[in-house]
């Protein structure tokens, strides 16, 4: 697992993603741009695209299996090329130790990567994060969503400094 470096300054990347083929292309990027062991948080309201930038960047690393919303499972385990991707979603969480409880901590600190949704669900119980992602829904429905990506360690940093370019 990458912690948050307290040198490491908040690098943002922001972008408008006017349909749900833009917000799968951005997963694809960050996909890219991944190194083994992040946890990418994903944040955003019922509806906003967690799922379909998580699907974007499998979909972009060659995964052509289904990819599904952890939402009743609380997890789903996806293997690319010898690394292990596990997807989270913590909607349904009662308690924030209860993912813990569930025996899924130890997925996390080791090089698998961790893509977790709703992970305020599980607050001050998860690792730090590597990469946060805001997406927002339209104030309209003509346009389209905001991404909002930041970096909390070094790791973060060098993955958003390839989504930059």
């Amino acid at each position: 697992m990458h912690a948050p470096s307290s040198s490491v300054s908040r690098t943002s990347v922001s972008r408008s993603l006017p349909d749900e083929a833009a917000t799968a292309a951005l997963g694809a990027e960050l996909g890219r741009a991944l190194e083994p062991g992040m946890n990418i948080y994903l944040y955003g309201e019922l509806g906003s695209g967690k799922t379909t930038l998580v699907r974007g960047l499998l979909r972009g690393l060659g995964y052509t299996g289904k990819v599904k919303s952890p939402t009743y499972t609380l997890v789903e385990l996806y293997e690319i090329s010898r690394l292990y991707f596990y997807h989270f979603d913590f909607y349904r969480l009662e308690h924030p130790k209860d993912w813990i409880d569930a025996g899924l901590l130890e997925h996390f600190g080791g090089v698998a990567i961790c893509l977790v949704e709703w992970p305020q669900n599980a607050q001050g119980t998860l690792p730090p994060a590597d990469v946060e992602v805001h997406l927002a829904l339209p104030v309209a429905p003509a346009t389209g969503r905001d991404a909002l990506l930041t970096a909390a360690s070094d790791a973060g940093r060098r993955c958003l400094s390839v989504l930059r370019r």
